[in-house]
């Protein structure tokens, strides 16, 4: 595990100073029941060491197998169960392959030659749970042990809160949540109380899903124990609050950023999970095309200026700004950063938390970080009239200014920060390029299905620039094991990327509309967002209709 990546040589020492105290624990078992690695990645190193195929949760039969020839406590106790049977074979799944005494059992009871598949034991415990057990869920179980507790769950009570939130059903429940989010491949938990329930729900590659709920009743005790979690104030319940989670699950350290606010019928939470390792801080792998990447590199390489990035929340603006910051970062430049928060520590960069209720806004620290004679500066976001003053000071004075803003595409960035109030002169002389994006969904490349878009289709989006004088073959989702049956598997970058020219400056000065600004840039070679998700549907990345979600043709 060492060598593939999955473990580091700490957490192994800390597991082998467990299993001492154990006694006779196994190894991967302390590691999967601390959190220092993901059970999968335990499982397949066993499996490669033993020699033994690993099985899939798809391995696992739909009906009960010898139901009446092997007692369920028997399969419980020796951790096994038969996967397959023919007139020849029998195929068992365990969790302890080398225990010969269950083999040989099965052997002689079912005169047939035995093959053995090593088995993940919460799949296992699942498999079990579906063919043998009462049929409720992990969740529907930790409810049912909750309510034999004493406290009421639905208690306002401040103590029996806390009580209630630090007892084990508790913990585990939102554990359960957290844990089932990283599976699902979440990037945000939002938890709603409503009148007469509690919704959970998951955002996966961009969409909203709603998943299986505690009762209404323990709403207050699991919103109690997030805020616990977060060090937030249970006690304050009418006025919203900010705070962050670190946890070390499957192996991987998580940040939770916790946000809550008061609502008709409780707080709603909302936790954005943030995962670096599986942020890939790479420019390609963000879905930058060579062309639009080139020209991105020329005005982020310059020597002073803004570069801002653009777009809607959750369209990957900050994983944008962190990726040109790793390329920038080396030892001849000094980087400062001043954000809200900090998402992801970078090492060699100097990144300020801001923070407003000690009056460390925006404003003031940029006003600070001038005189720390940085050589670029990264601004989380400009908001206000004051940030966009002082970053085009900082811009004018030799600086590289990084940030975001919220708008819709590139050119209406340039109306925005007018209507803010920057003097058109200021923005001419500093702003240097202005990227805008969405994410789309990237298809899963298991099971799309490939198909001759309609000669309507083709005609309508102008697809044969694409592709020239060959067919125009696009795909669809299908579904399947891999992408849990939505056929997307991630999301990707569509972008639009502005760089100020002489001809864009005059029409600036000029004050004319966010129109006539695009008309221009599109004129001297900028590919719109719309275009560049086309050329990717086209490339079998994503879909039209994808596409068509997140943008439309002006």
């Amino acid at each position: 595990m060492i060598e593939r990546g999955k473990l580091d040589t700490a957490s192994l020492e800390r597991a082998l100073r467990i299993q001492e105290a154990a006694k006779g624990e196994r190894i991967g078992a302390i590691l999967i029941r601390t959190g220092m690695a993901a059970e999968r990645d335990v499982m397949e190193a066993l499996s490669a060491q033993l020699g033994l195929p690993l099985a899939s949760a798809a391995d696992y039969p739909e009906f009960p197998l010898l139901e009446e020839q092997v007692a369920i406590r028997f399969l419980k106790q020796s951790r096994v169960l038969p996967l397959h049977e023919d007139a020849d074979n029998l195929v068992l799944a365990m969790t302890e392959p080398q225990d010969e005494f269950v083999i040989k059992a099965f052997g002689l009871l079912t005169r047939r030659d035995i093959a053995i598949r090593l088995a993940a034991p919460s799949e296992l415990e699942a498999a079990f749970e579906r063919l043998y057990g009462s049929g409720k869920s992990s969740m529907d179980q930790i409810v049912d042990e909750a309510e034999t507790r004493e406290e009421d769950a639905g208690s306002e009570d401040l103590q029996q809160l806390k009580d209630m939130a630090s007892e084990a059903p508790i913990i585990r429940l939102v554990s359960l949540i957290i844990s089932h989010a990283l599976e699902a491949r979440a990037s945000d938990i939002h938890i709603e109380p409503f009148e007469n329930r509690l919704i959970v729900r998951y955002r996966v590659d961009g969409v909203m899903h709603e998943v299986e709920s505690p009762p209404r009743r323990f709403s207050a005790a699991v919103i109690s124990r997030i805020k616990i979690m977060a060090s937030l104030d249970i006690a304050e319940r009418r006025l919203p609050q900010d705070g962050r989670i670190k946890l070390r699950i499957q192996g991987k350290e998580i940040d939770l950023r916790v946000s809550t606010v008061p609502t008709m019928h409780g707080e709603s939470v909302v936790m954005r999970i943030l995962d670096k390792s599986g942020t890939a801080l790479d420019f390609a792998t963000l879905g930058f095309d060579a062309d639009v990447l080139q020209r991105f590199i020329e005005v982020l390489m310059l020597p002073h200026g803004i570069l801002l990035v653009t777009g809607p929340t959750g369209s990957g603006k900050t994983t944008t700004l962190y990726t040109a910051l790793d390329r920038l970062n080396n030892p001849d430049l000094k980087i400062l950063t001043v954000e809200d928060p900090v998402e992801y520590q970078m090492e060699g960069i100097n990144q300020i938390q801001v923070k407003p209720q000690i009056g460390l806004t925006f404003a003031n620290a940029l006003r600070s970080i001038v005189r720390q004679d940085p050589d670029v500066i990264m601004i989380g976001e400009i908001r206000d009239l004051e940030t966009a003053q002082i970053a085009v000071q900082s811009a004018l004075t030799g600086h590289m200014v990084l940030s975001t803003l919220h708008t819709n595409d590139s050119a209406s960035t340039i109306n925005r920060l007018l209507d803010m109030g920057m003097d058109d002169y200021l923005l001419t002389s500093t702003v240097n390029g202005i990227l805008a994006q969405r994410l789309v969904r990237t298809l899963c490349l298991h099971c799309r299905e490939a198909h001759a878009a309609l000669p309507e289709v083709v005609e309508e989006m102008q697809l044969k620039r694409f592709t020239g004088a060959g067919p125009v073959t696009l795909y669809r989702p299908v579904g399947c094991e891999q992408c849990g049956g939505t056929g997307y598997i991630g999301r990707l970058s569509i972008v639009e990327l502005l760089v100020m020219s002489d001809t864009i400056r005059s029409l600036v000065m000029r004050h004319v509309t966010a129109g006539e600004i695009r008309q221009q840039a599109i004129a001297e070679g900028m590919q719109t967002m719309y275009e560049n998700g086309l050329r990717k549907a086209v490339a079998g990345v994503t879909t039209i209709e994808e596409v068509l979600r997140v943008t439309r043709e002006e």
